[in-house]
């Protein structure tokens, strides 16, 4: 609240949100570590021990369990029948050595009162589909992987996000492997200068275009990219490079398939998810778990230390985290009011599991990254627990790819406000870190359109060429460097970008389906392109380079001192400084300025990037490597220094500071 007095007249809810997170903590560990308790995964499940196996599931509704597959014919024998653990539902089977084979398929079937269906074990750790029958079975799967880099400490610093798609990471037709993924993808990423990949689609999921986002297997690595060793040797490669892997992690929802999935496992339709129509998500149809049950936060809790320990990811993008929030899920809400964040609305377990979640994610991993996926702008999203915030280590700064798009689709260029720009990139809660981007896979997806793609349209299957000038193209490869370069100096303290899009990856993003013919063709990146020495893609991914080299070098995201240094609304200029780098912005379409007065702090600043560079697809206007040097000068009631530069249309140019100490921005009409 110090650092926001509008929170003053919640104060009272907040102490009561914090009450209610420590009494589900205390309820839940029995005043152990956390940690302790987030072990499900090791008790649950299929597990090798002392020389037999060991099944257990929890299904309170359930009169009967049996063991079926590939061991006994997929019948139901004495043999492979569960007995009941006492009155909590737990089933549990044992069986000896010979019981089960390695990659042998089994599934459960499970009877209820009035009904019997086969289920995938809740914490099945390999999940695959059967190519006879298209139907998934669990997997008898024992790893045997050995690592070979040490598992990451520390979160990268800065923060460079590849959000990327294993399927989709292959220039061929087809979906992609880990194994391919690790073997040339990864090189790319590293050498692009990013620090750390966030894998989407790990958690099984039948659906291959719902993007991984209808999960029906918690605890398995999409088999469809191969298996759960590949998954790990990806990993383990990943960190050999000095890159962080953080993993797309879905605890909003699960999907609604019964056969393959959490719905109706026992029968009833609240077991993990609330009964009747509050279990089933309005918008996405899928099911909503139930936040107060102690067994559904064990679940979960174990879920996200399985995935850092088994497979060493080193940290969460936690998705869907406005509809785990609100009873309405945030749908057709604007969040205008500090009200809509504190009243009947928002779902207070929900509230008290994020909040355990990072607990446990940072006791287990200290140097973990958890980042949340929020549009609705709950204050402290990224504040600490102890603090009456949710704990995350970042939140997503989400206005920013809406307001690219809505400019660059509303408004014509020359009517571009360099405050609206300014202001809109900067709104954020300044105590609170964000992970800024332009552009993420949900501005590609079928329906939308990324940036590259609204600003060149048509032209970017004719006119991409070295040897061809179209103005078209000319202004979308201008504003595109300039858009990615403002929106990481300003936008926050990390910073996201989506495979392909650094070099501006053409067309959109469509999964096989029914309504394009089970085509391939939209679902993969073409990496040629920039690789291709004849087209201009080239340039767009030697620029992004260029510009993570520069922040990774100039510590520019760890700088807190942002300040506007100059706007002109007319001229459409805007300069500002983020620690030793001064940003200056020409977003005219054809305004070129000769000795522009700049207001800096007294010194001398050395150019070192130039988005008009030649490399970068840009006019070679600016002779490299000059060096810029303020003079006194009176101008009304005060003294001030001024630097003189000459500021090419549609550019940017930053400069690195040699000295100076005055701070005072200025505001011109």
């Amino acid at each position: 609240m110090r650092a926001d007095p509008w929170l003053a007249p919640f104060a009272d809810v907040m102490r009561r949100r914090m009450a209610h997170v420590a009494a589900v903590e205390a309820r839940l560990t029995g005043g152990r570590p956390l940690a302790d308790v987030a072990l499900g995964h090791l008790h649950f499940g299929l597990h090798a021990v002392d020389g037999d196996w060991v099944l257990r599931e929890w299904a309170p509704h359930a009169t009967a369990i049996y063991l079926v597959g590939e061991c006994n014919g997929w019948q139901e024998t004495p043999a492979y029948r569960f007995e009941r653990q006492g009155e909590g539902g737990v089933w549990a089977w044992r069986g000896d050595a010979g019981s089960l084979a390695v990659g042998q398929r089994y599934r459960l079937s499970v009877h209820w009162p009035g009904g019997q269906a086969t289920r995938i074990p809740s914490h099945a750790e390999d999940v695959r589909q059967d190519p006879a029958t298209r139907g998934f079975d669990a997997v008898v799967w024992v790893s045997a992987h050995a690592w070979r880099h040490p598992a990451r400490e520390t979160a990268p610093d800065p923060l460079l996000i590849y959000e990327a798609h294993v399927g989709m990471a292959q220039e061929e037709g087809r979906v992609g492997t880990y194994r391919e993924f690790q073997d040339h993808v990864l090189p790319r990423i590293a050498a692009a200068g990013y620090t750390a990949i966030q894998l989407m689609a790990v958690q099984e999921h039948p659906y291959y275009a719902s993007f991984g986002y209808q999960v029906t297997s918690f605890f398995a690595a999409s088999s469809r990219f191969g298996t759960p060793d590949d998954l790990k040797a990806l990993v383990d490669a990943a960190h050999g490079l000095g890159l962080a892997v953080i993993m797309d992690l879905v605890h909003s929802h699960s999907a609604p398939n019964v056969l393959e999935g959490l719905a109706r496992f026992d029968g009833t339709d609240h077991q993990y998810f609330h009964a009747g129509a509050r279990g089933t998500h309005p918008a996405w149809g899928s099911r909503c778990f139930d936040y107060g049950k102690p067994a559904v936060l064990h679940f979960l809790l174990s879920n996200c230390r399985y995935w850092l320990e088994a497979f060493r990811f080193d940290g969460f993008r936690f998705d869907g985290v406005t509809s785990m929030l609100y009873h309405d899920h945030g749908l057709n809400r604007t969040f205008s009011r500090y009200d809509d964040y504190y009243g009947g609305n928002v779902d207070d377990d929900a509230v008290a599991y994020l909040c355990l979640a990072n607990t446990l994610v940072h006791a287990v991993r200290p140097g973990a990254i958890t980042i949340a996926e929020d549009v609705s702008g709950m204050p402290g999203m990224a504040r600490p627990v102890a603090e009456g915030g949710l704990g995350f280590d970042y939140r997503l700064a989400m206005g920013l790819p809406d307001h690219w798009i809505k400019l660059i689709k509303e408004v014509p260029d020359e009517a571009w406000a360099v405050g609206d720009i300014w202001h809109t990139v900067t709104n954020r809660r300044r105590d609170e870190r964000h992970v800024a981007y332009a552009e993420s896979h949900d501005q590609a997806l079928v329906g939308d359109q990324t940036l590259i793609f609204r600003l060149i349209e048509r032209h970017m299957y004719t006119d991409m060429s070295v040897f061809v000038q179209n103005v078209v193209v000319d202004r979308g490869i201008a504003l595109h460097k300039l858009i990615r370069l403002i929106t990481l100096a300003a936008g926050g303290d990390a910073y996201l970008n989506f495979m392909g899009n650094e070099f501006g990856h053409p067309e959109w993003i469509d999964f096989p389906r029914e309504g394009n013919g089970w085509s391939f063709h939209y679902a993969r990146r073409q990496w040629s392109l920039a690789e291709d020495e004849t087209l201009r893609y080239r340039h767009l991914a030697a620029f992004d380079a260029a510009m993570l080299r520069l922040a990774r070098a100039e510590g520019l995201l760890a700088a807190r001192d942002l300040r506007l240094r100059h706007e002109h609304t007319a001229d459409q200029v805007l300069v500002f400084q983020r620690g030793a780098l001064v940003l200056l912005f020409n977003f005219s379409p054809s305004a070129s300025y000769a000795d522009y007065p700049i207001p800096l702090p007294a010194g001398d600043y050395t150019l070192v990037l130039d988005t008009d560079a030649g490399a970068f697809g840009g006019h070679d206007r600016i002779a490299a490597g000059q060096r810029f040097f303020t003079q006194p000068t009176t101008g009304g009631d005060d003294d001030r220094h001024l630097a003189r530069a000459y500021l090419p249309a549609r550019t940017a140019m930053v400069w690195r500071a040699g000295g100076g100490s005055d701070d005072r921005p200025t505001r011109l009409p």
